[in-house]
């Protein structure tokens, strides 16, 4: 697919792809640490109720911090899809603990995860091997995510990725789990689209959902791509003539604008939805969610 200019791409003559990017924003999804939903005090005036909150599992962190953030989420009227790491479950029975504990307190839905860590803790050193124990199949969770990479893993490469969520995908058909998948951040949409159009069918009916990173300093986002693996979307980012890098600032805009006009022109494409990591702070990106959405009154839906 050639790229599109920004004049050709922001080009609307009517309002339906204005209000499929409102929709798109209104219904996004959003990451919080465990530290700044357990801290916030006016969490419920950033985050309207239904939104859904992806709770990670920090390198450093400890299960309970997950777990306590959730509840809180959950007491607010939010939906809590908290991190499961598979490499940093110490035992069958650590992990089988995790997810009653999640299970008990009323969470429905997970993010399965191998982990940041290249360490392997326990038995699981990848989400396959979660999979194929088959203690998910003990708890009745609503639907399970998992994760995908448009800007590749540094530990993979594109067939052994793509196999993998076949793997994953031949899982949720055969156990009746409602899958979805969640990608890595990325800043250029059109990294995102040569990615969708290399799935074929592999993931057939599977809803995606896109990362990118809310409002924030380049400066500081150019640090998280380091750490993340994202070095092909920051180069681009880096490279764009007139760009944020010039500003100082970036802003998922534009990418959500390309998206949306991809959708318009696909309209058989996996892509239902967004999901900002907020590297500028929570509340900055719950800010850009609220002045871009339209009514922060209307029902939000839940990932399905």
């Amino acid at each position: 697919m050639a790229q599109m200019s920004e004049r050709q791409a922001f080009n609307w003559p009517n309002g339906e792809a204005e209000a499929r990017f409102r929709d798109l924003v209104r219904l996004a999804s959003i990451e919080a640490t465990p530290r700044q939903i357990l801290t916030a005090e006016h969490l419920p005036d950033l985050l309207p109720a239904g939104t859904c909150v992806y709770v990670p599992f920090l390198p450093k962190g400890q299960f309970n911090d997950t777990l306590e953030a959730s509840r809180r989420l959950l007491e607010l009227g939010m939906q809590p899809v908290p991190h499961v790491p598979a490499r940093m479950a110490q035992s069958r029975g650590q992990l089988r603990d995790w997810l009653f504990q999640l299970s008990e307190s009323g969470v429905d839905r997970l993010l399965l995860i191998a982990g940041d860590s290249d360490a392997v803790a326990g038995p699981f050193s990848d989400t396959l091997a979660v999979l194929e124990s088959g203690l998910l199949a003990e708890f009745r969770f609503h639907g399970i995510g998992v994760a995908a990479h448009p800007d590749g893993h540094p530990m993979a490469d594109r067939a052994t990725l793509l196999q993998a969520l076949s793997i994953k995908r031949e899982y949720a058909r055969t156990t009746a789990t409602r899958l979805w998948v969640v990608t890595q951040f990325t800043f250029d949409a059109h990294v995102v689209i040569d990615w969708l159009q290399g799935l074929g069918n592999v993931l057939e009916e599977v809803p995606v959902y896109i990362g990118m990173a809310g409002p924030t300093r380049v400066k500081t986002l150019i640090a998280y791509a380091a750490q993340c693996g994202v070095g092909a979307s920051a180069r681009l980012l880096l490279r764009r003539p007139g760009s944020a890098r010039m500003l100082g600032a970036w802003k998922p805009d534009d990418m959500v604008r390309t998206l949306v006009q991809y959708c318009l022109d696909n309209p058989e494409t996996l892509l239902r939805g967004i999901h900002l990591f907020p590297f500028g702070g929570l509340r900055q990106s719950a800010q850009w969610i609220q002045e871009h959405s339209g009514s922060v009154d209307d029902k939000r839906e839940a990932v399905s």
